[in-house]
């Protein structure tokens, strides 16, 4: 479907306001959040993208204010109280480097840029996680609809969400934003 002017304004001018309800919707339904065990097992990988097996390691937890002094506006936003960020701003959307996207919060490896594909949408897209041990899914009714929410295992930064429209052999398609992701490139 073609992008039109006006719709691509009131993409623009919707995103604002979509972010500030999805971080009331968390505000209002503090249950929504469930506290972190203290530790997790996830699957760690080399710089070559091969995977060097599972290990438990311990939840990342910290306050909002440490948060801030670590992260950037847009990353706090996303990553600490589910928002997003508009649609063809972010950096990773139209990046085409081999090697593997990780957690910006924690460092975990989350996404393989061999699993990345061009989806339209204005996000990065991948039809895979680098490991099922690296992230998690939960069920998110903010914005007046239901979708699944994925968030990082370690750590509990929100990345993004997660449909059922995406290419073979998945058919999943992980929608993440790019401030919640640091690229790292692969090393032969």
């Amino acid at each position: 479907m073609p992008h039109t002017r006006r719709g691509f304004l009131l993409a623009a001018l919707a995103t604002p306001t979509v972010s500030l309800v999805a971080a009331c919707a968390d505000a209002a339904d503090p249950a929504r959040k469930k506290p972190l065990p203290a530790e997790v097992t996830i699957e760690n990988f080399s710089r070559a993208g091969v995977s060097l097996g599972k290990s438990k390691v311990a939840t990342i937890v910290k306050t909002d204010d440490e948060w801030r002094k670590l992260l950037s506006a847009g990353s706090f936003t996303v990553t600490r109280h589910e928002g997003t960020e508009r649609p063809y701003s972010g950096k990773y959307n139209d990046h085409h480097e081999d090697g593997l996207y990780h957690c910006i919060c924690c460092d975990t490896a989350l996404f393989d840029s061999r699993t990345k594909f061009e989806s339209g949408t204005g996000w990065p897209s991948f039809w895979k996680a680098v490991s099922n041990a690296n992230v998690s899914e939960t069920v998110d009714r903010s914005m007046m609809m239901v979708r699944t929410g994925v968030s990082c295992r370690r750590c509990d930064a929100h990345l993004g969400h997660v449909f059922e429209d995406g290419p073979d052999p998945t058919g999943l398609r992980y929608c993440m934003n790019s401030v919640s992701l640091q690229f790292q490139a692969r090393e032969v």
